[in-house]
């Protein structure tokens, strides 16, 4: 009997088009949900938007819609990415939906009954783009270090608050367990930065100031903080608070995957203190169970520099795909960027990647051996498949997405050296019984190959499994662009 596992991306701002980091952490979520389903694990894997906001409603201005009718438009290509990139998301999340709406509220009401919100005047630094307050020692050169560019506004305003302080024991606690937070080094960073103290924070606006969100319970003149709302939805994408109840004999999917499955969110490195503390703080003071753990990956540069429409190096994950397809997409976003560091990608090196590990790598290798069997044996080989094997698991439950295609790979270039020992094409028209025992050899080895791949590149996995079947060459597999 497997395992209930629940797995969730953030939910990225509907402010612009998808962007080539949110592809990869889509992709990394993807991966590690087919993985477990493969083991026998059965896994709740959610996606979603964020949708309320200053930057939001400042963004629809801009272009003259409402707020509603700018963020449908944009949640529609965030959508886009399940097909573009063949991920297997359970569900999509928008924090528009009402039934989100209703779980926050929930959520505040639980907080308030703990006696974690109050209310105050308050005048602070406010960072659009972060859609937060910040504190000096958080800014540098009085700017966001996120978005420098920015100027900071100086709100001055009465808004709730919740009481984070509350929690500096209880989340250190939390962080003690070793796989709370992955990699290590962002663990470290969440236990200083509570051992630096914890600020209580805002957690609403004043509805006059910003109307585009979600009421607070009892007081229209408010409305709900960005970050409270969106963070409830790894829950409300459960069904929770209904879903407690289990009406109407349908799953409690909140307490399979939430309170009795393993849960695991994935987020980039700026996403720290939202994901480990804030939100971490929040389940505490509802009395929900905590996160088992949460992974951060690093960023993706352009060229040595943070991407930007102004410096034109922007990478749409969309138009890679209509390039070069989904499956080079997923490749090149597992083996070529880095896990947890910073990576750089220009569309050059991309280019590149696809050329010589693809079109020249595995799919001049799927045609030379699949040519081999289509003209020289009479039946299609069927090879035992025995699973993942044990290191690219123990890669996998590592978040060593790399390494573990990696090891993959290193096979692709075994098997072409085999090629060139063995020189089957011409040891079959002198010595034909050998040839072909050789040719099935290769087939074999092909065959775990495409297993193995099934996870990471299910598309052409299947393609070339499809090919052997059919004892055929399939067509170029990566034509060349």
């Amino acid at each position: 009997m497997g395992k209930s596992r629940y797995i969730t991306t953030t939910l990225p701002y509907v402010n612009a088009d998808p962007h080539i980091g949110f592809a990869l952490e889509a992709v990394q979520a993807d991966v590690l949900a087919r993985v477990w389903r493969a083991a026998g694990d059965e896994v709740f894997f959610s996606m979603g938007t964020d949708e309320h906001g200053q930057k939001i409603f400042e963004a629809a201005q801009k272009e003259g819609k409402e707020p509603k009718e700018y963020v449908d438009l944009y949640a529609c290509k965030f959508q886009k990415l399940k097909e573009a990139l063949d991920l297997t998301n359970n569900a999509f999340i928008r924090t528009t939906d009402p039934k989100h709406s209703e779980a926050v509220q929930e959520m505040w009401n639980r907080c308030a009954a703990k006696g974690d919100i109050y209310k105050k005047a308050y005048t602070g630094l406010y960072c659009v783009g972060c859609e937060s307050f910040k504190t000096e020692k958080e800014c540098v050169g009085g700017k966001c270090p996120l978005h420098p560019n920015a100027e900071l506004k100086e709100v001055s305003e009465e808004n709730y608050f919740f009481k984070f302080s509350r929690y500096e024991k209880q989340l250190l606690d939390y962080l003690e367990k070793e796989d709370s937070v992955t990699p290590e080094w962002r663990r470290a960073e969440a236990i200083t930065f509570v051992k630096g103290g914890l600020e209580d924070f805002s957690i609403s606006r004043e509805a006059a100031r910003l109307s585009w969100g979600i009421p607070v319970p009892g007081d229209d003149s408010q409305v709900m903080y960005v970050w409270f709302d969106a963070l409830t939805n790894y829950i409300s994408t459960l069904g929770w608070p209904s879903s407690a109840k289990a009406t109407e004999g349908k799953p409690d999917l909140f307490e399979k995957f939430w309170v009795h499955g393993k849960t695991l969110q994935v987020a980039g490195k700026d996403q720290l203190r939202f994901q480990s503390l804030m939100w971490q703080a929040m389940l505490m003071s509802a009395g929900i169970k905590n996160t088992d753990q949460v992974f951060y990956h690093g960023f993706i540069t352009s060229g040595g520099q943070k991407m930007s429409k102004s410096l034109g190096n922007v990478i749409n994950p969309l138009e890679l795909v209509e390039k070069y397809g989904t499956d080079a997409v997923r490749y090149l976003l597992l083996r070529h960027v880095s896990p947890t560091e910073d990576s750089d990608l220009t569309l050059e090196a991309i280019h590149d990647h696809y050329t010589a590990h693809l079109t020249n790598g595995l799919g001049n290798l799927v045609a030379r051996v699949m040519k081999l069997a289509e003209v020289h044996l009479d039946v299609s080989v069927i090879a035992e498949y025995r699973g993942l094997p044990d290191a690219v698991v123990k890669y996998m439950n590592g978040f060593k997405f790399n390494e573990a295609i990696e090891l993959i790979w290193h096979r692709t270039q075994i098997l072409d050296h085999y090629i060139a020992e063995t020189k089957p094409f011409e040891l079959v028209k002198k010595y034909p019984q050998e040839g072909k025992e050789v040719i099935e050899e290769l087939v074999v080895r092909l065959h775990t190959i495409a297993k193995e791949l099934e996870v990471f590149m299910p598309q052409t996995s299947q393609k070339i499994l499809d090919a052997i079947r059919a004892n055929k060459k399939p067509e170029n597999l990566f034509p060349r662009i």
